[in-house]
């Protein structure tokens, strides 16, 4: 909003204005606008819910037994603090002349909602089994689509780009493209709610999703910035893409609005994102890689998420197949380490060093072409 009004009444007579003209700068003063809401509204948003939610999010009866001890009683939706400060930073300092933009806060915003009903509906019933498995995934698939589709029809671009938003690029190519034609709507909607689930199913201790999703966050802001810009793309060899460049101070509201959470998310935590939360952010980490076009790079740098992802699928098919044998002691993973005997701090900790290490990889792929 502020860069429109600077474009619509900047006469030249304030130059300070001009910072206005620079990604960083908003990046930067996205990040700290979004931190600024959310550690606002923390103390008495969680008071609120306390009130409101009563025995707040249920835990597991078969899960961790500590868990049920300790978390009991912990409310849930904070995921709503991160999409006020998310989309305050972004509506406030990011260009709402640019289609990424919006693409970004139609997907959180939708995914955000569809996690709301989710948690609304296991507080006040009090279970663990929210809306329905398949209407999520349906929601999930229609929104992931529409912004795909909203990518591939109106995003700019040059006409060296022709077929660029169609296609896959692959890291460690220079030049190598496979254009899905409107196959590529699927393989899209395939990278946003599997993000979307991955991140979903990482957040399960305290503090675990949000730092790993921030540094996700940060490495794909870095990227948005490098291929949107001509010089820094053609120096590097990767795919110019026209404009996606705004999504880095998007991405500094999502820092921002996690570092803001993460006051109230860490040890013990006061208030669990739920899926408001983990759903949104993960469905924005996966729409910045698609309009990005490094959908594979996601792979990468949300590693953690996909090692947590694949953790839940390989028990559940294991489980079947040998009809009630386990190959995890539990999962998602976090949750077999824990039953190895390592304290939550240490699970914990020991992953967000892991997901710095899977984003400077990512990052690599940048020169190593």
């Amino acid at each position: 909003m502020l860069y429109w009004l600077f474009h619509q009444l900047h006469n030249g007579y304030v130059p300070i204005l001009n910072l206005l003209n620079y990604i960083t700068f908003r990046t930067g003063a996205a990040l700290f606008t979004a931190q600024i809401v959310v550690m606002l509204m923390g103390s008495r948003f969680i008071r609120w819910m306390q009130a409101k939610q009563g025995k707040g999010q249920p835990i597991r009866a078969d899960g961790i037994q500590r868990h049920v001890i300790e978390k009991a009683g912990t409310p849930t939706m904070g995921g709503f603090m991160i999409l006020a400060g998310l989309l305050a930073g972004t509506l406030l300092w990011a260009d709402l002349g640019n289609i990424y933009v919006w693409v970004m806060i139609l997907v959180t915003a939708g995914y955000g909602f569809l996690g709301f009903l989710d948690d609304y509906a296991k507080v006040t019933k009090q279970t663990t089994a929210g809306v329905s498995g398949r209407i999520k995934l349906i929601i999930q698939t229609l929104i992931a689509i529409i912004a795909c589709y909203l990518i591939v029809q109106f995003a700019p671009r040059t006409p060296d780009e022709a077929g660029l938003h169609t296609s896959v690029a692959f890291p460690l190519f220079k030049s190598l493209l496979i254009n899905l034609g409107w196959f590529y709507l699927i393989f899209g909607g395939f990278v946003i709610v599997g993000a979307s689930n991955a991140v979903n199913m990482t957040d399960g201790l305290d503090g675990l999703a949000i730092v790993p999703v921030m540094i996700a966050a940060a490495a794909f802001g870095m990227i948005a910035y490098l291929v949107g810009n001509f010089v820094y793309a053609d120096y590097l060899k990767v795919h110019f893409v026209q404009g996606v460049g705004e999504i880095a101070v998007f991405c500094g509201a999502i820092i921002g609005s996690g570092l803001g959470f993460l006051w109230y998310n860490a040890p013990p935590a006061k208030i669990f994102m739920g899926d408001t939360g983990s759903l949104a952010l993960g469905g924005a980490l996966g729409a910045i890689a698609v309009a990005a076009k490094h959908e594979i790079v996601l792979a990468i740098i949300g590693g953690l998420f996909v090692l947590e992802a694949l953790s839940v699928m390989i028990q559940v098919g294991y489980f079947k197949l040998t009809k009630g044998k386990r190959i995890f002691l539990m999962a998602p993973i976090h949750h077999h380490f824990e039953k190895l005997g390592w304290a939550e701090s240490t699970v914990v900790i020991r992953f967000w060093i892991v997901s710095v290490v899977l984003a400077l990889i990512g990052l690599a792929t940048l020169k190593l072409r």
